[in-house]
């Protein structure tokens, strides 16, 4: 994980978003830097979507600052995330079925130095970026459509980095996937931190968030709820986080009842003597 001395690649403070009366985001605090994958976990219209989409440059914040290594920026539209080096991978892939693998990862960023599309340059390199991620393709001339959902994820993946960014949003890449197929794409996010990457991931199962993240961050309510390094927090504590139960009252009768029993069970016994000198225990 990087160091905490470092400068963050993406850092967002303060940031605020509304849409007329309803405020989806208010003062959310979020960083992430190179060589890092951070989760982030929230339970329905906790505001992951809506921060990605500032992230993206869907739509802008209304409060706050962005910073990217360092700098401050604006970021109002897609075409200013992917300037600065943010790609974004949408939970529906975007990809298209009756194009090949090749055809797929360079879609709209195809080679045009000459008058035909060079299809030997964008296949050789497809080739290298798949090689590079470890990624378990049949043939980059295969048809997207043939391709096992892992597989698919593996080619959405592939295509954000044809443009070498430094940050990389996956939107709950193993939904609907076998344990296989999750395994496959929770190794190539090991593979784009170990490549530099900055890795956000929005999930739903905790198990793959512990399974690759180095830190877990929670929203509730369009809120900043509790950030965590993985290895220093428990699952449960994590749900407890989402779904706000450490701060009901059943929760907090129950913290008082474990604090006192444990209190009582670590008090020692004292002897003392009685009048006709044998010690007896006093309670």
């Amino acid at each position: 994980m990087a160091a905490s001395t470092a400068t963050p690649v993406l850092q967002m403070e303060g940031i605020s978003k509304r849409f007329g009366a309803v405020s989806a985001l208010t003062d959310v605090y979020f960083e992430v830097f190179n060589d890092e994958v951070v989760a982030l976990v929230g339970d329905n219209g906790a505001g992951k979507s809506t921060l990605i989409k500032v992230i993206a440059g869907v739509g802008a914040n209304d409060e706050g600052v962005i910073r990217f290594e360092g700098k401050e920026v604006t970021i109002t539209k897609p075409l200013d995330a992917t300037a600065l080096g943010i790609a974004t991978v949408y939970q529906d892939l975007a990809l298209c079925d009756n194009l090949d693998v090749v055809a797929n990862l360079f879609l709209g960023r195809e080679d045009t130095r000459t008058a035909l599309l060079d299809e030997v340059t964008m296949e050789k390199r497809a080739t290298e970026l798949l090689r590079s991620l470890a990624a378990k393709i049949p043939s980059v001339r295969i048809p997207v459509a043939s391709l096992s959902g892992g597989q698919r994820q593996t080619v959405a993946i592939s295509r954000s980095l044809v443009g070498e960014p430094k940050v990389v949003i996956l939107d709950e890449p193993t939904a609907a996937l076998g344990v296989a197929q999750t395994a496959q794409v929770l190794d190539l996010i090991e593979r784009l931190k170990q490549r530099g990457h900055a890795v956000i991931l929005i999930t739903h199962n905790l198990a793959d968030a512990f399974a690759v993240c180095d830190r877990i961050v929670v929203l509730r309510l369009g809120r900043n709820a509790g950030e965590f390094q993985v290895g220093e927090v428990s699952q449960e504590e994590i749900v407890a986080t989402i779904t706000g139960a450490k701060d009901n009252i059943v929760a907090q009768r129950a913290a008082r009842h474990t604090s006192a029993d444990a209190a009582g069970s670590s008090t020692e016994l004292e002897p003392t003597t009685s009048g006709d000198g044998q010690q007896e225990v006093e309670r």
